[in-house]
């Protein structure tokens, strides 16, 4: 069994899966996954021996809520779960996933396909200020001042130097400063 962490961005990118969500989970979150798994196999909603092996964590509002979603060999009785959250709401804070991202998080994400500039960081001083201001850049010069923003702030709240080059690799295509400048000389 695991807990994964997510946002709450990539929580608006589930439209069309489905899951139970829970509010104000505090203290250990493993206890509350075997605590809920325990509680919704006595109730007869878990079926066959299953049980929400992975679970989601995430914020909102200062409080830490966890998605148990409906896949994988999850078998349940919806129509007893349903009921079981209506009973507990009070408790748990119980709803679907997909009344909570519409009514507390403004909707599903439309996935879009942006495509990414290219962008020359390859070759270039690698600190991290100089990589984030060449990608920004790009961003702005291609319209995209918002994911400019967005991808400055991903990268300072990074941990790690590669977590950061992957931050930058989601919002722009990584290529060689020496490509970009053989294909100017190329064009004039």
């Amino acid at each position: 069994m695991s807990i994964q962490e997510i946002t709450t961005d990539q929580l608006r990118r589930m439209e069309g899966k489905e899951g139970l969500i829970l509010q104000g989970c505090g203290g250990s979150l493993l206890d509350w996954q075997n605590g809920i798994n325990n509680l919704l196999t006595e109730a007869g909603i878990l079926k066959n021996g299953t049980q929400f092996e992975t679970v989601y964590a995430f914020q909102h509002e200062g409080t830490t809520c966890l998605l148990f979603p409906f896949e994988g060999s999850v078998e349940l009785d919806v129509g007893k779960l349903a009921m079981w959250r209506l009973q507990s709401h009070s408790t748990f804070g119980g709803t679907w996933l997909s009344d909570y991202v519409p009514n507390r998080l403004g909707g599903f994400l439309q996935e879009q396909e942006v495509s990414k500039p290219d962008c020359p960081l390859i070759g270039q001083d690698g600190n991290i200020f100089n990589l984030v201001g060449i990608a920004s850049r790009t961003l702005r010069e291609h319209g995209l001042s918002q994911q400019a923003k967005e991808m400055t702030q991903k990268v300072f709240e990074c941990s790690s130097y590669e977590e950061a080059l992957n931050v930058l690799g989601d919002y722009v295509n990584i290529t060689s400063a020496k490509e970009e400048a053989h294909m100017d000389l190329q064009m004039q």
